[in-house]
């Protein structure tokens, strides 16, 4: 049985660091992608997990199929295709270590995977089945992942989804919206972010998580705030945990960091999301803000998913 198994992009981050000579940027790449993020994180804190992916017959594909592998990930379905280019994001930072992205994606091996490449009985052995809405913006990716999301519901797998929002991706941000909305209409678990949120409903994170509790059956919601924490909420309670102060130099993970982490404590817990206590949830949020807020002193995210022995220390200290 697998802990989590996750369906999604596989990619590599190209990261501006410096400013070369002639005025250009500097970039250094770093291993990506939010569902590899995401079970990076859930593999580091012990849980069994496996990617459904595609990336390209390249140097950089097979440096991520080895570098997901290299984290304990179940790699059997990730495709390598001679066919096209392994995805890339050119990610800036600004002086917070904030990030903006630009794709080399038309088409990137991540929006190529079709239904027939995707291991059913992996889908069905797996306990959580997570998606995010970046397999939803191109055919044959998007017919794929909410094949692979049916057979897994059908199959008694708790989903999580991960809205993660990227506009340079979606021709309209109307089809982007609906797409999102399919994606909650599906889960079990929802991280979204703040701006996520305002987005889809234009409401605070308070009303913003009440609503998507009350109007798309989910069990659990994670709204997080960046630098200011989490807010969360199940049937049994809400609240909100704050974040730790770093010295932060990239935020790129964070978000998937965070949402990993939290899930790696879910599973510890062996409860069904909705019965979670308050202070179950407090716990769970701790851990996945502290995971999170040490990612953000390091470059990258694959690389930036911290220790257990780092996140203990955190939370002792603070």
């Amino acid at each position: 049985m697998m802990d989590v198994t996750a369906i999604g992009e596989l990619l590599v981050d190209l990261t501006a660091r410096t400013t070369g000579t002639d005025g250009y940027p500097v970039l250094e790449a770093h291993p990506g992608g939010a569902p590899c993020n995401f079970l990076a994180a859930l593999s580091r804190f012990g849980a069994r997990t496996a990617l459904i992916a595609k990336v390209g017959d390249d140097t950089f594909g097979h440096l991520l199929e080895q570098t997901a592998a290299g984290c304990g990930i179940d790699t059997r379905n990730v495709l390598i295709d001679p066919d096209v280019f392994t995805t890339l994001a050119f990610v800036t930072l600004d002086s917070t270590g904030d990030r903006k992205f630009a794709f080399a994606r038309k088409p990137g091996a991540d929006t190529c995977l079709r239904w027939e490449e995707i291991d059913q009985q992996l889908l069905g052995e797996s306990r959580f089945v997570h998606f995010g809405s970046l397999s939803l913006t191109n055919e044959p990716a998007r017919d794929a992942t909410r094949r692979a999301i049916a057979y897994s519901k059908e199959h008694g797998a708790l989903i999580t989804f991960d809205p993660n929002l990227r506009p340079p991706l979606w021709a309209d941000l109307e089809e982007a919206k609906e797409q999102m909305l399919y994606g909650l209409a599906q889960a079990d678990i929802v991280k979204i972010s703040e701006e996520e949120v305002r987005f889809l409903f234009d409401l605070d994170e308070v009303a913003g998580a009440r609503h998507i509790l009350e109007q798309f059956g989910v069990s659990l919601v994670f709204v997080t705030l960046g630098a200011d924490g989490c807010y969360y909420a199940n049937a049994q309670a809400q609240g909100k945990v704050p974040g730790f102060v770093m010295n932060t130099v990239d935020t790129t993970g964070a978000g998937d960091i965070f949402g990993g982490s939290a899930l790696s404590q879910v599973l510890r817990l062996g409860k069904h999301p909705k019965d979670l206590t308050g202070e179950e949830l407090e716990q769970v949020v701790r851990f996945a803000c502290a995971s999170a807020a040490l990612s953000t002193t390091v470059f990258g995210g694959i690389p930036s998913v911290p220790s257990p022995e780092a996140v203990a220390e955190l939370l002792a200290t603070r």
